[in-house]
């Protein structure tokens, strides 16, 4: 599967995986939200002004799916609404946009400090807000985890490499040196032999 197709559904997927997964949400909320419908949260009518889940996945979705001009422009725009208008819903709209795969400004390590800040004041959040928060630190956090370890394993393999080929160039050198080791003992050999056959030599020509 293209990986531009792969990414594209990330938001929608992982989302709705985590809810079920972690008890952030029930099944009819999550196919309320993939459905369009708001879900009848009473928290989310409390946030005067927070957007609602859809607000947040559409344009996750334009992230993913988009071409790069459109992903910068996302990027972009949530960068600018969380310095003009610094606030839990416009951290957590960053943080979703820096930990979301797949674009060229995909930063997982400030995603995750973002999406902790923000669930550092959950008081001031939808329920929404919260799963979505909770979810995407998870799936981030997930993420960095599998890089770190593939990371880790792209070192260890090549230090194994490294070491094999030591070891090899220390076999070579050794049958190099044990090679050379044989000349010299036959080239000494040779000499002798011939220093001996000069000596029969001269004692056949005296006789």
């Amino acid at each position: 599967m293209d990986r531009r197709r792969t990414t594209s559904r990330f938001a929608l997927l992982a989302t709705t995986a985590a809810l079920l997964l972690s008890g952030c949400g029930t099944t009819e909320k999550v196919g309320g939200w993939l459905r369009g419908s708001s879900g009848g949260d009473t928290n989310d009518a409390v946030i005067i002004g927070a957007p609602d889940a859809d607000t947040y996945l559409a344009e996750l979705y334009e992230l993913n799916a988009g071409d790069a001009r459109k992903q910068a422009a996302i990027l972009d725009d949530a960068n600018s609404a969380a310095k003009l208008t610094p606030g839990p819903s416009t951290s957590l709209r960053l943080g979703l946009v820096l930990g979301s795969p797949g674009h060229a400004g995909y930063d997982p390590a400030r995603a995750a400090t973002l999406l902790r800040a923000v669930l550092d004041q959950q008081p001031l959040l939808t329920a929404s807000e919260v799963s979505l928060a909770t979810i995407y630190l998870n799936t981030v956090e997930n993420l960095s985890a599998a890089s770190t370890e593939a990371s880790r394993l792209r070192n260890a393999n090549a230090q194994a490499a490294r070491s094999e080929e030591q070891a090899l160039n220390e076999r070579i050198a050794t049958a190099e040196a044990e090679n050379r080791r044989l000349r010299n003992e036959l080239a000494e050999a040779e000499q002798k032999l011939e220093a001996i056959t000069s000596i029969e030599r001269s004692i056949r020509d005296q006789e």
